[in-house]
């Protein structure tokens, strides 16, 4: 094998190690992009969550013995914006209570559904 024959396959032998080396890079980057959507996904929905909690509080729980309309309206879209079904079920629930006991039962189970979806 002559000196020029030794050089190509080593620079062949060396770009084939590259090669590998960033496809697999590739892959592991690939990977740690779906783990770090996830983990902004699933923050941002916290946010979502504690944003319509503080909203329900200021609004429902703020001592005034009736809910405006307004105040109803945007508390509806800001649950519907939530995209979670369980809690929409349970917002409905709260909504069509009829009694003040029953009223203040499904209102715990609310707040405590929304405390409960939120992650770390």
């Amino acid at each position: 094998m002559t000196k020029t024959e030794r050089i190509l396959t080593a620079v062949i032998i060396l770009l084939a190690i590259s090669n590998v080396y960033f496809i697999t890079e590739s892959f592991v980057s690939k990977i740690e992009i779906k783990a770090n959507e996830k983990v902004i996904k699933s923050r941002q929905f916290n946010e979502k969550v504690v944003s319509f909690t503080k909203l329900f509080l200021d609004k429902v729980l703020s001592g005034q013995p009736e809910v405006s309309f307004e105040d109803r309206l945007l508390l509806e879209n800001a649950v519907r914006d939530l995209n979670d079904k369980e809690i929409f079920n349970q917002w409905q629930i709260f909504v069509k209570s009829g009694t003040g006991e029953e009223g203040q039962t499904n209102l715990s189970w609310l707040l405590k559904l929304l405390m409960k979806k939120i992650t770390y």
